[in-house]
Order: C-alpha cells, then sequence, then structure tokens
C-alpha cells in the first residue's frame, strides 16, 4: 500500500479472505467508507430471504432459459430493481446496503445480487467486467444485463455500448467478456467511489479508496498518480512528488506522461517560492 492507512487495514485482510462470499465483502465496503453500524448479517440474511422465496416459486424445470426468465420477473418485477438512470453517478449506487432497500443501482451492483440469486436456482452465473457496463454471462453464448432487466445482449449491442461511452469505431476485442473475480469486483467498486469522491472534493475519501485498491494490487500506476493529484490538491508537496515520480517509474510509456511531467514541474515551482 502507499501510507499506512488503519482506516483501510481490516477491509483489505476481510477483501482477502476466501472465507467470505463476494456479498459479504461489498457490505463490508460500505461499512467501511459510509456506514460503520452496518451490521452486515442483517443484508446477507436479507438476499438469502430474496433467494429461498425465488426458489420456491419457480417449477424444478432444468432449462437455463427458463430459469433465467423465472430470475428476471422475480428481481425486476416483483422485487422491483432497477437501473437507477435519474442519478446514475451517485455514490450510493456502490454501495450493496443501498441498493438492496431502494432497489436502484448501476450495473455492478445490480449483477452482484442478479448472480446470486441466480444461484438459488441452480445458476451458474459469472460477473463479466466489460468496460464501462458491468455484465453477466451463463455461458459465452448467454450474456444479460441486469442493469437493462436481465436482457440478452448481442454483438451488435455491445458494439453499441462500447461506442455510447468511448465513441464511434471503438473496437470490440473477445476478452472485453471475460469472468472477472471477486478482487476485480471490489476495485472496480472503489474506483468508481474514488471517482464520486474526486468530484465532489472528498480527499479524505478518495485516498481511502485509493488504499483499498493498493492493498489488493500494491503499486498500481493510477492509483499510485491519482495519489500524487490528491496530494498535490491538499498542499502535500512532497507526498505529491514522490507520487507522481513513483508513476513515472511504475508507467513510463504512459499516455499522459507530460501532464505528470508538467504537474511535478508546477508542484516544484510552487514549492520553491
Amino acid at each position: 500500500m502507499s501510507d499506512f492507512d488503519p482506516f483501510v487495514e481490516e477491509w483489505v485482510a476481510y477483501a482477502r479472505n476466501p472465507r467470505y462470499t463476494l456479498v459479504e465483502k461489498c457490505l463490508k465496503l460500505s461499512q467501511t467508507l459510509e456506514n460503520p453500524d452496518l451490521v452486515l448479517d442483517k443484508y446477507v440474511e436479507k438476499m438469502n430471504s430474496f433467494g429461498r422465496d425465488l426458489r420456491a416459486s419457480v417449477a424444478d424445470v432444468k432449462n437455463p432459459t427458463y430459469r433465467i426468465s423465472m430470475l428476471n420477473e422475480y428481481m425486476f418485477e416483483t422485487l422491483g430493481f432497477e437501473g437507477n438512470r435519474d442519478d446514475y453517478y451517485n455514490p450510493q449506487n456502490n454501495f450493496l446496503d443501498k441498493v438492496i432497500e431502494s432497489k436502484k443501482g448501476i450495473p455492478i451492483t445490480l449483477s452482484i445480487i442478479y448472480i446470486q440469486l441466480g444461484g438459488f436456482l441452480g445458476l451458474d452465473l459469472r460477473p463479466v467486467g466489460f468496460p464501462g457496463h458491468f455484465l453477466v454471462k451463463l455461458s459465452e453464448e448467454m450474456i444479460l444485463d441486469p442493469f437493462n432487466g436481465g436482457r440478452l445482449v448481442g454483438v451488435e449491442d455491445l458494439d453499441e455500448m462500447l461506442s455510447g461511452i468511448y465513441g464511434p469505431g471503438f473496437p470490440f476485442r473477445p476478452e472485453f467478456l471475460n469472468e472477472i473475480g471477486p478482487e476485480m469486483i471490489l476495485i472496480r467498486l472503489a474506483r468508481n467511489l474514488k471517482n464520486s469522491y474526486m468530484q465532489s472534493f472528498n480527499y479524505k475519501k478518495a485516498l481511502h479508496c485509493i488504499n483499498m485498491v493498493l492493498g489488493l494490487v500494491p503499486d498500481e500506476p493510477d492509483e499510485v498518480r491519482d495519489t500524487g493529484i490528491i496530494m498535490s490538491r491538499m498542499l502535500q508537496n512532497d507526498r505529491a512528488l514522490r507520487a507522481l515520480e513513483r508513476y513515472l517509474e511504475l508507467a513510463p510509456d504512459a499516455d499522459d506522461v507530460d501532464n505528470v511531467l508538467e504537474m511535478i514541474r508546477g508542484i516544484k515551482e510552487k514549492s520553491s517560492r
């Protein structure tokens, strides 16, 4: 990790512990960053209760397409979960307890719930870290979008998503549909929150998020760079310089090297005044 941060040490140990489920780890993230009084077991039991109700309501049919349709009906019609289009960038959308309560979330949190509920029907759903829009797959041919009611996603839909996020002509690559592991899901949530906190000038919480990522992936270049940017904004120039210079060591060929060098020059000029 960058600087020792006791605030997140416990969470990093929890996140690395194979005894805990992804749902528990996401709830722990919420407890660590936003709600220290959060009782994790309350929401674990709520999810299990949803799952038991779903399983009891579905006929014993092995056909996976039927089971997906029943999962969609239960999660999006019976329970009323939906994508939070009106307030997409609200940091609350990244906290699983808040999403369970409000029934509104973003692709990543809705996908976590979707996968968990699908397990009660014996569906081996896998998380897909598609760029800019988290998805779920049952097989290489069956890609599902929990943000949009669990609809089946085709190649044209994937191209459209990429164009909407990165502009026309952004090439699709098969690895975009690879399964990602629990740690990468947690990192993605922490990065979402880091961006939200930086935009609202809550630099202390943004640093906690960075340290969460660095606790799982030490010396991750983007997080080291963002540490430098935050330290600069907090006028902690020595720490900013150390982080930015470390970034250049870690990513000497990065696209933003010139910008970072300019930032370093600016900090040194201010420090010498």
